[in-house]
């Protein structure tokens, strides 16, 4: 790696899908204040996420609609209307 280019705060971080429960381990700069305790026994930093290869519907071939924040449900309503006309 090149000196001087990458942020002090570099480290390993856990990042868990939150949908599915999947976990991974990489290299990150993201803040975050959660730690988990890894396979390894030891603690890293937690990054959580909505969604990600394991449970995106364009990975899995599966059409699993995640709505966290209630935007499917606010799509349709805007459109029903719509329809209706």
């Amino acid at each position: 790696m090149k000196k001087g280019i990458h942020p002090e705060s570099y480290r390993l971080c856990v990042f868990k899908d939150m949908s599915n429960e999947y976990a991974f381990l990489v290299r990150s700069a993201s803040e975050t204040k959660e730690t988990i305790t890894w396979e390894d026994g030891k603690e890293y930093p937690l990054i959580k996420l909505d969604i990600s290869h394991t449970s995106h519907p364009f990975y899995t071939g599966k059409n699993v609609l995640v709505d966290t924040a209630g935007r499917v449900d606010k799509f349709k309503k805007r459109y029903e209307k719509k329809a209706a006309k």
